[in-house]
């Protein structure tokens, strides 16, 4: 299945579609508000490596067609613009380095999102998924735009972590016309899998590079992991499959009430 209905089996659906009842009809409270910006890095790095962050009773399950086909790592670079609580009051916005496994219960066809770790600042860790590592994470972005409307994005992403983990991402593209969606997905933790947030969402996607789908607008690019956290996932054979840059992206977060 594509991105697009690999979404919509998980939660959600596009702005033509309506919501699951799987979702529609569960319980929620209200959480939180936020604006970002970000950058999402598909790869396939080894199986074996990436099982082992899952949760016991849980299993890979990437997309089989579409512009992250057989993806089975996905790295969010977020750059947080505002975040509200449920009364409107704003709380700090920092940067953070999320790691997703597509995946699903074993014996289930029923696809989700499984957060395995991340960074982010000493206050926001260890986050909501109980799995997040104090670390320092900066982005550098840039735009360049010519008269006729080509426009040229910078991007570097740095994150250093105190165990030595540390991640650089740098890239330069050409920015394409965003698909916009709807859509609702859910999220469950590795730590604590009982547990699972539901996104409720507005975006742009712009696939800035996709080998499955022949994409490459990208003319620069550079992408390092070391340290414990990262070099067993990223052991020198991973494959980056795509590169999808989310200009705009609004959400509400619910929790199970």
């Amino acid at each position: 299945m594509d991105r697009r209905q690999f979404l919509s089996v998980i939660a959600g659906a596009s702005a033509s579609s309506v919501i699951t009842p799987a979702i529609a009809q569960e319980a929620e409270r209200f959480f939180a508000n936020d604006v970002v910006l970000r950058t999402v890095l598909a790869f396939k790095v080894p199986d074996a490596a990436v099982q082992r962050t899952l949760a016991p009773g849980w299993e890979i399950n990437p997309p089989e067609t579409g512009p992250d086909k057989g993806a089975n790592l996905i790295v969010y670079v977020t750059d947080f613009q505002m975040i509200q609580d449920p009364q409107g009051k704003p709380l700090p916005t920092r940067p953070s380095v999320a790691l997703i496994v597509p995946a699903k219960k074993s014996g289930s066809a029923d696809a989700a999102f499984m957060v395995t770790g991340g960074f982010a600042a000493q206050a926001n860790t260890p986050g909501p998924y109980g799995n997040f590592s104090p670390a320092r994470v900066t982005v550098d972005r840039r735009s360049q735009s010519d008269g006729d409307g080509k426009t040229i994005v910078n991007e570097t992403w740095e994150m250093k972590a105190d165990d030595g983990t540390g991640l650089e991402f740098r890239v330069q593209f050409q920015r394409g016309v965003p698909a916009r969606e709807k859509v609702a997905w859910r999220y469950y933790s590795a730590t604590k899998p009982d547990f699972h947030r539901t996104y409720r969402i507005e975006h742009g996607l712009d696939v800035v590079r996709s080998v499955p789908a022949g994409v490459d607008r990208v003319s620069t690019l550079l992408f390092k992991a070391v340290g414990p956290k990262l070099a067993p996932l990223f052991d020198g054979s991973e494959r980056l499959i795509s590169i999808t840059s989310i200009p705009f992206y609004s959400r509400s977060i619910y929790l199970p009430g």
